[in-house]
């Protein structure tokens, strides 16, 4: 780092710094350092030291520090102090817990001549944790030539504080299925599964806790605590001790107020614990915190040797000063996008022999300063060598992160960053490795859920029995239906089942077996279907039939523009930027729909097609459906499109009627280029001189006349719909070629996890959480969910804490008082509203970051995960409170619920099932109400199914007709308990299972089944098997292969396409073993030798080839 730091050589006192910073104990103190220029400086006197710790007085400044510190290209770490206000809580998400985990193993694992530095807040040092021999001597080391103890393995990870499931999904879990040990090791990326043949270890390998399949083998892996006081409090230390005295550095920002920070905090604590002593609500056995007194972790500061950076030459409190320097530095004026300014000022730095550095957070941006500052006859180049000194008076332009830059005067030293020329920019984030789990397909099924069977029709599911027929023994699904019905169903024919779920949470009607009832109701649906299917397939060949206009492709200004996009995409986001382009770049129109949760980065999707369209001259228009989102979505558009020459204006009701009169003139002569407005824009007299991009945010939201106008506006023009419903999977499946959608999954980067806790209601906890977000300047939520008593509620509240502006919101206000309530609230005059779960929707506040949920065992696991997700999108931490009350009567439903929200802290599977109603109410809105009561009819997942073969055909395209093939063979088919013992798991994989359809998919199955569960027994292959022989029997149209005494009875389906002509060659190659019977039903008779079901498979696969041309489908 030569380029930055060889001019620090100069300063007066630093070699002479250097030579004494480890001497002796006590601090020297170096004033007149200004912001970045301290990381500057303190990067340059570290250099060398085996440890440093850099100590700030709060969490931004600290994680700003960390960002520009990486610039300097060593191991540094950033360690978050741990919460002591709610330290309480009954739940804790583990997210803390595992960022201070990752620094404890980083120290621990510190190899000799590798320095590290760590980056913290004071508070930080203030609890105990586990000390560090205690993590040496307890972590568990793991090689391939290990023996293991699989009994005491599982009882050290306990110990360590791991907690068994069924499966893995988040750290801290550990799970064993017979010699199989999965672990997620706090610290590590991804879980480690630890396969053991008898008490050796046969493999060691990462997997991935989605799809719960191993990636890669290791070597060795090592295990530490999952939390940092498992082994009680005896013993714990301050952070501090984890770095030797003799090797560490520590550098303070502004000694005097850590001080204050910590002493702060530590009162903060004390009198927390006072109250809840007083209020009675300490529980007996609940163990203590062990929290160090400020001054004690100051005197033990003051045994290192430091150095404290100050701006002025300020006392130092506690801590023990052993001498002071004074260095000059000053920060850069901001140039504010003035590249005159700029370069006005370089030419003077170059005339006075300075040495100037310009920073920038790419690398093509910064090839692209040192051109650009070359047009204006300043010789500047662009090196990737931060090892090459910068001469007097030369310009470099390197690649690197500042926050803000600065100046040494008598050293003629100056960075400048290009936040300085540019304004404040935000920086990219890295990718995070482990998010939570994904909804999976096959809804946990409990005994006692609805099902729907394709044949039958809606019953209760029972559970699995095993059923012994002729000394055979097979899984069997209990239904019941109406009426005391039973039907027992093969688990191989399980992909007939699925799992009910309507529209809205009523129960369904159960039917009788055996009556016609079933069959009228399922035609019903298919006529309705068919309709539905019909308009679409029109809707989509009327747009296909017609041109709209091609666009170029993407110039330079479209690559910088997105160059300029502050976060790092996702691959989601990637993808639906791709296919956006590709379709406005080809002759067909667009009609793109991109669903996405809020905040997940669709509005940069809209912005960026926005801006391709404008610079063909065309217009864009951006229709939302409330003021409050309109103005939101200004606001977005002009922060991103500033640098650029670009019109953007806006039409709602917080605009006056001259303002509005004039960006309509305007919008008709075309100097408008982006319209963003409420349904106001759909007015008569709003008329485009060129329209090319509609963009449409929230469409179900819109009434049908305002749909009428928007299908008008929209007929040859292209169309990007964004909507934040989650459309259910299934059905996108079955929309695909109709509408090009593009669904977001990922969550963005730099979400900050939300630190979630379910606590019991008092006041005590309230005033701190507030009193909390509004010392760091920040909004709260306070969800409320009745309207009769809201406003005393909010009035509690101010009473409560006294300096909070409070104010309350509820759907039942005037939509006007509700606007302004919110506009004033988005604008930050009021510090807390007290809402309804109206918030659910939409508003995306990035100041607010804490909620607290009153009642919280009241609300579905959905609208939890909803509201939660209203905060936690700025980089800071952001808190969720779910309070209920204390009551007795709660217990048990409470109880149900608060554990299932425990899953939900970890994003775990708590809300799968919760998903899956969002994505109930996602269908209903996307097809309409009349299609509602037919989707409830035969529950959600037939009816796509329906819906999908409806669309093919009436596409055109042959479908497979519609018959049942079954098989029933003596042999033992089923998955043992021995194998795979929990329920959850043997009903997704027989499901999985019965739906296989090719020898990929059979072999993927077999491959999954090893790696997860290990070698599969004989009776597990032979379901696998089946499944593959079934899925061919199919395809040659055979309904169904028994086992008789002595032969084997394949029954052929009686409108069967095959070609009669190839039956007797057929017959004739298998000379005795094989007889046909031209019944009514088709059959043959089949003696196999040897392996019955092998030979099945390869006879399945010869009739195969007499199935004729039409006959043929896709499968």
């Amino acid at each position: 780092m030569k380029a930055l730091l060889a001019p620090l050589a100069e300063l007066a006192d630093y070699e002479e710094i250097r030579k004494n910073r480890t001497k002796e104990n006590g601090m020297i103190q170096i004033s007149g350092c200004v912001n970045t220029q301290k990381i500057h400086l303190l990067s340059g006197i570290g250099s060398g030291c085996g440890y440093k710790l850099v100590v700030f007085s709060n969490e931004e400044k600290a994680k700003k520090a960390y960002e520009e510190y990486l610039l300097f290209g060593e191991e540094t770490y950033l360690y978050p102090a741990r919460d002591l206000l709610f330290y309480y809580a009954d739940i804790k998400g583990k997210t803390l817990t595992n960022r201070r985990m990752e620094v404890l193993r980083a120290i621990a694992e510190k190899k000799k001549e590798e320095p590290v530095t760590v980056i913290t807040t004071m508070d930080a040092f203030l609890d105990g944790i586990i000390s560090p021999d205690e993590i040496q001597k307890n972590r568990i080391h793991i090689t391939g030539e290990d023996t293991v103890d699989l009994t005491k393995l599982e009882q050290d990870l306990t110990a360590l504080g791991y907690e068994r499931e069924s499966q893995i999904e988040a750290p801290g879990q550990f799970a064993v299925r017979g010699g199989i040990i999965d672990v997620f090791p706090l610290a590590e990326e991804m879980p480690v599964r630890i396969e053991l043949w008898g008490d050796e270890i046969d493999s060691i390998r990462m997997f991935d806790a989605k799809s719960q399949r191993s990636i890669e083998n290791i070597s060795e892996i090592t295990i530490y605590p999952a939390s940092e006081n498992c082994f009680g409090n005896n013993g714990l230390v301050s952070f501090l001790k984890y770095f030797p005295e003799n090797e560490t550095l520590l550098f303070y920002d502004e000694p005097h107020r850590l001080q204050e920070t910590a002493e702060t905090v530590e009162a903060e604590y004390t009198e927390s614990l006072k109250n809840r002593a007083d209020a009675g609500m300490k529980e007996e056995g609940e163990e203590e915190l062990r929290v160090f007194q400020t001054k004690d972790i100051i005197s033990e500061m003051n045994r290192y040797s430091g150095i404290g950076l100050t701006t002025l030459e300020s006392k130092c409190g506690l801590f023990k000063v052993r001498s002071v320097y004074t260095v000059q530095a000053k920060g850069v004026n901001p140039y504010n996008n003035s590249f005159e300014l700029l370069t006005r000022d370089l030419k003077r730095l170059k005339r006075n022999g300075y040495r100037v550095v310009l920073l920038s957070g790419s690398r093509t941006r910064a090839k692209r300063l040192a051109e650009d500052l070359r047009d204006y006859d300043l010789s500047s180049f662009y090196s990737e060598d931060m090892q090459r000194e910068v001469k007097p008076g030369e310009i470099m332009a390197a690649y690197g992160y500042a926050s803000e830059g600065y100046e040494y005067p008598m050293l003629k030293f100056v960075v400048i960053s290009e936040s300085d020329i540019f304004g404040r920019k935000k920086k990219k984030k890295k990718r995070k490795k482990y998010e939570g789990q994904r909804i999976q397909d096959f809804a946990e099924l409990k005994p006692g859920d609805y099902v729907v069977h394709e044949n039958h029709g809606i019953g209760v599911y029972k559970g699995i029995e095993k059923i012994e027929v002729e000394k055979i023994v097979k899984d069997y699904m209990k239904i019941v239906y109406a009426e005391g019905g039973v039907l027992y169903i093969p688990v191989a024919q399980m992909d007939l089942i699925q799992k009910y779920a309507g529209a809205d949470a009523k129960k369904p009607r159960l039917n009788k077996l055996g009556t016609i009832q079933w069959g009228k109701t399922k035609s019903q649906v298919k006529k309705a279907v068919q309709i539905v299917a019909k308009d679409l397939v029109e809707l989509y060949a009327v747009r296909q039939q017609s041109e709209g206009f091609v666009y170029g492709p993407d110039t330079v200004w479209q690559k910088e523009f997105e160059e300029m996009f502050p976060f790092e995409e996702t691959d989601d986001q990637l993808q639906a930027i791709e296919d956006t382009k590709h379709d406005m770049e080809s002759k067909k129109i667009m009609d793109r729909l991109i669903c996405g949760d809020v905040g997940y980065g669709k509005t940069e999707i809209a912005i960026r097609a926005a801006f391709k369209a404008v610079q063909e001259g065309k217009q864009v228009v951006c229709l939302v459906p409330t003021t409050i989102l309109a103005q939101q979505h200004y606001n977005t558009f002009v922060q991103r499109l500033k640098e650029f020459p670009v019109r953007i204006d806006l039409l709602c009701r917080f605009r006056s009627a001259a303002e509005q009169k004039k960006t309509i003139e305007d919008t008709k002569k075309g100097f408008v280029d982006i319209l963003v407005g409420t349904h106001r824009v759909l007015s008569k007299d709003v008329v485009f001189k060129d329209l090319g991009l509609l963009i449409i945010d929230e469409e179900q939201r819109f009434g049908v006349t305002h749909k009428e106008k928007i299908k008008k506006l929209k007929e040859n023009i292209d169309v990007l719909t964004l909507t934040a419903t989650p459309i259910p999977r299934t059905l996108h499946m079955s929309l695909i070629g109709i509408r090009d959608m593009s669904v977001l999954e990922e969550a963005p980067n730099e979400r900050m996890p939300i630190q979630t806790y379910v606590m019991e209601y008092d006041e005590e906890t309230v005033r701190e959480a507030i009193g909390r977000e509004l010392r760091r300047g920040g909004q709260v939520y306070y969800v409320y969910n009745r309207v009769t008593d809201i406003d005393e509620v909010a009035l509690r509240i101010s009473k409560l804490v006294p300096d909070a502006r409070v104010d309350f919101a509820h759907g039942q206000m005037s939509e006007r008082e509700l606007e302004n309530v919110m506009y004033a609230f988005v604008n930050g005059d009021i510090d807390v509203l007290v809402s309804t779960t109206i918030i659910e929707t939409g508003l995306d506040i990035s100041n607010v970051n804490t909620m607290i949920i009153h009642d919280s065992d009241k609300y579905g696991l959905s609208q939890l995960y909803q509201l939660r997700g209203r905060i936690g999108r700025s980089n800071r931490t952001a808190y969720a409170f779910l309070m209920y009350r204390r009551n007795t009567m709660l217990r048990e439903v409470a109880e149900k619920r608060l554990s299932a929200i425990r899953e939900f802290t970890d994003l775990g599977s708590g809300f799968k099932i919760a998903m899956r109603d969002l994505e109930l109410r996602g269908a209903g809105n996307l097809l309409g109400a009349q299609q509602h009561g037919h989707m409830n009819a035969v529950g959600y997942d037939l009816y796509c199914k329906m819906l999908s073969e409806a669309v093919k055909e009436a596409k055109g395209i042959h479908t497979m007709e519609d018959f049942e093939t079954t098989i029933d063979l003596n042999m033992d088919a089923f998955i043992p308990d021995t194998y795979i013992s929990n329920e959850f798991q043997k009903l997704d994989i027989y499901k999985r299972i019965a739906g296989i359809e090719s020898q990929q998919e059979y072999d993927d199955m077999l491959e999954e089944l090893i790696d997860r569960f290990g070698e599969p027994p004989k009776a597990v292959l032979n379901l696998l098997a089946i499944a593959r022989l079934k899925a061919l029997a199919h395809q040659g149209y055979i309904t169904e292969i028994k086992q008789m005494q002595r032969e084997i009875r394949i029954t052929l389906y009686e409108n069967a396409h095959l070609n009669p002509e190839g039956i007797p060659p057929l017959v004739a190659k298998y000379r005795r073993q094989l007889q046909f019977k031209p019944d009514k039903e088709p059959k043959f008779l089949f003696a196999p030798v040897g392996d019955i079901v092998q030979a099945l498979t390869v006879f399945a696969k010869e009739l195969m080839e007499l199935v004729e041309e039409e006959g043929k489908s896709e499968k």
